[in-house]
């Protein structure tokens, strides 16, 4: 049975062998990308067993998305602290999205991570959720509620709207745009360029 990934129900020992795990498979990922997350490599880095490993992460895929996630939780305590500053919707969606590009594009390894875990149809809903409730929230300019890390908010999202949906569909553009990056086919101006367009299109109604 795999230890809950949530801190409430892991002993601190867990809770620290946990995060030593994840930090031990991004930096092999920095390296060498997904391919390099190998399970046993991670375990021997890590100091752990690996059943050990196997229990906190029960594919090797759940360890991305648990690496993916830890790069997610700097965005957004990023965001909380300079939130930004564009008067609309669209210009605030982009500056969440560019300030994504940028970081990934300090570790394209990391870059190539998020981009194969949110093609991957079994974590595809789990992160397109996070980052869309994510860009959500500051396009409509509602930071007050937004959660980091593992804190939960309680302000309801309706992923049903039509605005959350052109929401996904920015989303959507802004992966494709990644991969190009990844391909060497554009530079961060260019994503941003074609990011704006595409934003200030969709969420005109915002």
């Amino acid at each position: 049975m795999a230890v809950q990934a949530a801190s409430g129900t892991m002993s601190r020992s867990q809770t620290q062998r946990r995060k030593r795990i994840v930090q031990t498979a991004a930096a092999l990922a920095v390296r060498g990308g997904v391919d390099a997350m190998q399970m046993r490599s991670v375990a021997e880095r890590a100091g752990v067993a690996l059943g050990t490993l196997y229990r906190y992460f029960p594919s090797k895929m759940d360890l991305v998305v648990a690496v993916v996630t830890e790069e997610l939780d700097l965005l957004e305590g990023g965001i909380v602290r300079r939130p930004p500053t564009a008067d609309t919707a669209a210009g605030r969606a982009v500056d969440v999205l560019l300030r994504a590009t940028l970081g990934l594009m300090r570790e394209p390894e990391l870059a190539d991570a998020l981009v194969r875990s949110l093609i991957t149809a079994e974590v595809r809903i789990e992160l397109d959720t996070r980052i869309c409730d994510l860009v959500w929230r500051v396009a409509t300019d509602d930071l007050t509620n937004l959660p980091v890390g593992e804190e939960v908010s309680d302000a309801p999202v309706d992923r049903d709207s039509t605005g959350y949906v052109l929401i996904g569909s920015l989303i959507s553009v802004w992966i494709f745009e990644l991969v190009e990056v990844l391909k060497g086919h554009r530079d961060v101006d260019e994503v941003e360029r074609r990011l704006h367009i595409t934003a200030e299109r969709l969420l005109a109604s915002f």
